[in-house]
């Protein structure tokens, strides 16, 4: 019954997402005119070409910031759990700790936090 319900729901949600995406083409305003397909910067009119290509280091380093930064998240729950859990939830964390400095240490070697 696994794979079946599994199934069943894949199509579900495709089936609803396209719904949804079909009934707000239908009866969604629509309005056309130049404003609107411009770049906003904040009010300010752009200046020169609006499609600039970044290095993708800057990609990365924002990637790896988001990975540390979604990965600290999980010290509050850990914080939380820790008196009650005493030494596995140390070991635990001791773990998790060691694993975010191997990435930061491979990252580190890759000069992927070069910002250049």
């Amino acid at each position: 019954m696994g794979a079946e319900a599994l199934i069943i729901f894949f199509f579900c949600g495709v089936i609803m997402v396209g719904a949804g995406v079909f009934v707000s083409n239908l009866v969604a305003p629509r309005s056309k005119n130049e404003q609107k397909d411009e770049p906003y910067e904040c009010g300010i009119p752009t200046q020169g070409p609006s499609m600039v290509q970044f290095k993708v280091g800057y990609y990365l380093f924002a990637i790896l910031f988001l990975i540390f930064e979604v990965e600290t998240v999980f010290i509050f729950p850990w914080a939380v759990v820790m008196k009650k859990m005493g030494l596995v939830a140390f070991i635990e964390i001791v773990i998790f700790f060691v694993v975010l400095g191997l990435g930061l240490i491979y990252a580190w070697k890759k000069n992927a936090l070069k910002w250049e």
